[in-house]
């Protein structure tokens, strides 16, 4: 499987495009809402969660609520692109000296505006940040979703939230189930488990606010159910960890990733590292621990799949740090878009939507059908296969 996204922040739409999703998946408009709506949500986000109230069209691919095995198309339209037509149109603007509003010609630390100008030979640096900006990932947690309901309809289920924030960290994270998990974030602000962080994460957020600044943090997905041997150990770019990871660093602002104990593993002995494996007649092998976070040799070993994200705090700042102007070359402050003080509880959401969707890719492309029954008898005979071994 594989989709590509279109669409600028200000633009009239996104647009994602999905290649090799099997037929006779269930999928509806109301299961891509369902997660536009959780990464609109989460204490410090900002007033552009207020304008947009993200609504997917399936425009093509899906028929009477199935799959057809055909490219999907889907559509989230920008509700504020009325007060950017101007700025942001298509269409050539008329006269020899027509002005374009709303230049950017100085750089924002910490963002892409400098180097995909010089990339790209932008003198406006809009056309760099209407693309860079994290809108884009609108679409990406669109076809997570779509992930999502492929793995679910194969026993795989998807999870994240919220370990830390601001340096506030969560300490009682148990929960029975991921259903459990992610009942409780839903009711969180910053989709934590710790209720006790969760009031001291929100204040840190308040802080920053009132600072002017920005915070960031560490998001945790965990992913059950998926059977023994996903991924392979032969090629280096067929190892799905590697996968998961880049995927992970693909999303804005994310500035590292971890499996497991992840770099806790440098401090430690092997003998504390690596997780013992039993067996049962009833359960085949196990691990006693899941100190590896669900792989080893770039292969899933079936103990769920942990993985961590951190976010760096976002760089647009209302107490802004100093630029250059690339047209005068004089030291300003840089400029000011609408942005949040803490979208780590949003990228969370938006974590469990790469990692479903390398996730389904994996499972599609190693047990794959081209429809979605077929799929789910090969990774059942895989389970049944590795337990009996």
């Amino acid at each position: 499987m594989r989709y590509l996204t279109a669409g600028e922040s200000h633009g009239p739409q996104l647009t994602t495009i999905i290649e090799g999703v099997p037929s006779g998946l269930s999928l509806t408009s109301a299961d891509i809402n369902y997660e536009l709506a959780r990464r609109q949500k989460g204490y410090g986000r900002g007033r552009r969660m207020q304008i947009e109230k993200d609504q997917v069209q399936i425009l093509s691919g899906v028929r009477h609520g199935k799959t057809l095995g055909s490219p999907i198309t889907l559509v989230v339209e920008n509700n504020d692109w009325k007060h950017w037509t101007n700025i942001m149109g298509i269409e050539p603007l008329e006269g020899d000296g027509a002005d374009v509003k709303r230049q950017i010609t100085r750089p924002r630390p910490g963002h892409a505006d400098l180097n995909g100008a010089i990339k790209y030979g932008h003198r406006d640096m809009r056309n760099v940040l209407e693309r860079s900006s994290a809108r884009e990932t609108t679409v990406r947690v669109a076809a997570g979703a779509v992930a999502k309901k492929i793995l679910s309809s194969l026993g795989i289920k998807v999870a994240g939230h919220v370990i830390e924030i601001g340096g506030v960290k969560a300490h009682n994270c148990t929960y029975s189930s991921l259903e459990e998990l992610q009942e409780k974030t839903e009711a969180s602000p910053v989709r934590c488990l710790d209720q006790s962080a969760e009031q001291q994460m929100m204040n840190a957020i308040d802080q920053a606010k009132e600072n002017g600044d920005s915070i960031g943090g560490i998001v945790e997905v965990i992913v059950e159910g998926m059977p023994t041997g996903v991924g392979s150990y032969v090629h280096y770019d067929k190892k799905l960890d590697a996968k998961i990871a880049a995927a992970i660093m693909s999303i804005n602002a994310f500035k590292g990733v971890e499996f497991g104990i992840g770099f806790e593993a440098a401090r430690i002995p092997g003998s504390q590292v690596h997780d013992e494996i039993t067996w049962s007649e009833k359960e085949g092998y196990q691990r006693k621990t899941n100190r590896l976070g669900g792989f080893e040799g770039g292969m899933t070993t079936g103990m769920p799949i942990v993985v961590r994200g951190v976010m760096k705090p976002i760089p647009t700042l209302y107490k802004p740090l100093q630029s250059v102007d690339i047209d005068s070359k004089e030291t300003f402050e840089a400029s000011i878009e609408r942005s949040d003080s803490c979208a780590v509880p949003a990228a969370s959401v938006v974590a469990e939507s790469v990692v479903a969707w390398e996730v389904a890719c994996a499972v599609v492309e190693q047990f794959g059908q081209d429809q979605i029954t077929l799929i789910g008898e090969n990774v059942h005979k895989m389970r049944e296969y590795a337990r009996r071994f």
